[in-house]
């Protein structure tokens, strides 16, 4: 068998990671521990506020390419998988450390930076204070503008996998690019499929989510709460008896309780450990990385889930969003390998 292709679609944000005292965070106007959209010029501004924090003889921020489908690719890709990413970033600073950085993990970086008078790479700007808590606040900058020129048929020769984000549907070019994603996908004779990723945009976007549910994709990723957004009922067996319906295979986490997959009829659940979280953050989108390595294997549907949760209770348990240890040693000490 010749090595499983992924490919991914999604958000192109660096993160912009420093550490914060307390009094300043209060003093830039940051609400601590939460995630928060800005707009541009209030990007700068921190940006401008880091780099006078950590001038010379300081602590440095770092630069670390994130965004959900790209911390996924990459968890992917310490597995042993080829894998390959279709993101929009600009021709500055952080979208040539982004792509350079992302080139050097091993994970193809499709599209070239783009030059000319363009909105700015997209940034979260992550301030972390003593106690470890996180204060992310994002610009999407050019990211969000990807579409359906930004997604090249030919790159998917040889794919056998698509991975999409539920951010990017946010805008008509994202969901015609998500679109033509997937039957450039099908055409090569591979599955595509999206993480939900919020229940607010899935909100947002419901009726939109629910015929490319029934449609294109051939799995899709959600938590209790973006399912039960999804299909407007309270009950969580209901919105999967909803969606089994609608797709082929259907995948639920719950935060702490096992995993719920579904396929052709055949449900199974596959246990977590629990575990104290250091930093919750990429949970998700390494248990999106197990699972892929595990379907794209052809392992069981629930050694592929089970392989998914061993993922995500690596990565909360250190800060970061990918991983740090060898996962595939733990899927052996399990006997999943």
């Amino acid at each position: 068998m010749t090595t499983p292709y992924v490919i991914g679609i999604g958000n192109a944000i660096m993160d912009v990671i420093s550490p914060v005292e307390e009094d300043r965070l209060a003093a830039l106007g940051v609400q601590k521990g939460i995630m928060q959209l800005i707009e541009r010029d209030h990007s700068e501004y921190l940006m401008a506020a880091q780099a006078d924090d950590h001038g010379p003889g300081r602590a440095r921020s770092r630069l670390v390419p994130g965004g959900s489908v790209a911390n996924t690719l990459a968890g992917i890709g310490m597995l042993g998988l080829k894998t390959a990413f279709i993101g929009r970033v600009a021709e500055d600073a952080l979208g040539l450390s982004y792509a350079e950085q992302t080139e050097g993990a091993g994970t193809v970086f499709v599209n070239p930076p783009v030059a000319g008078d363009q909105l700015p790479t997209s940034r979260s700007i992550i301030m972390v204070t003593p106690d470890g808590e996180r204060s992310m606040n994002t610009y999407l900058g050019i990211s969000a503008e990807l579409g359906p020129d930004d997604v090249n048929p030919s790159v998917f020769q040889g794919a056998g996998w698509l991975f999409l984000e539920g951010y990017l549907f946010d805008k008509p070019k994202g969901k015609d690019a998500f679109l033509k994603a997937a039957q450039a996908c099908h055409d090569a004779g591979g599955q595509a499929g999206i993480a939900l990723s919020d229940p607010f945009c899935v909100d947002r976007h419901r009726e939109d989510f629910r015929r490319l549910v029934a449609g294109p994709m051939d799995y899709v990723i959600g938590n209790r709460h973006e399912w039960c957004a999804l299909y407007q009922v309270e009950d969580l067996e209901e919105a999967l008896r909803l969606a089994v319906a609608d797709c082929g295979t259907v995948i639920c986490t719950r935060s702490g309780e096992d995993a719920i997959l579904i396929r052709d009829g055949q449900r199974v659940g596959a246990p977590v450990h629990r575990v104290t979280p250091v930093d919750a953050t990429g949970a998700g989108d390494q248990f999106a990385a197990g699972l892929l390595y595990g379907l794209a294997t052809r392992l069981p549907l629930e050694v592929a889930g089970r392989m998914g949760c061993i993922a995500a209770a690596e990565v909360i348990g250190h800060v970061g969003a990918r991983p740090e240890t060898d996962i595939r040693a733990q899927f052996r000490a399990e006997g999943l390998l």
